[in-house]
């Protein structure tokens, strides 16, 4: 089996009422026991807002932290959950039912 990464940046959520996402938000639910039940859930979870991210850099060989993204960007991490399959079909194949579910794109990527 191999993880993967299925993950989803906030800006691909869209503008959307409080109604839909209680909509959406059982549908989601659902998958995820589907992966619970089928064995292949290892994480899942949203991140909070970008404006509360800290980073730590510790390059120069002191740590440094800094109250801050690590760098400006327009894009920024909304979700993620994480899958032990046998193969990449079968990671496409629950990042399409997220994708249905939640009601925006999501990304698939092997985790090595």
């Amino acid at each position: 089996m191999t993880h993967y990464i299925i993950y989803f940046n906030q800006q691909w959520v869209g503008d959307h009422s409080d109604e839909w996402f209680r909509e959406r938000g059982p549908l989601a639910s659902a998958v995820v026991d589907e992966m619970k039940d089928a064995g292949v859930y290892v994480f899942a979870g949203g991140l909070d807002d970008i404006g509360t991210a800290v980073s730590v850099d510790a390059r120069s060989g002191t740590t440094e932290v800094t109250d801050a993204p690590f760098a400006p960007t327009e894009h920024h991490l909304g979700g993620l959950t994480i899958v032990d399959v046998a193969d990449d079909g079968s990671a496409r194949m629950w990042a399409g039912r997220l994708a249905e579910a939640c009601g925006w794109p999501q990304e698939v990527r092997r985790v090595f």
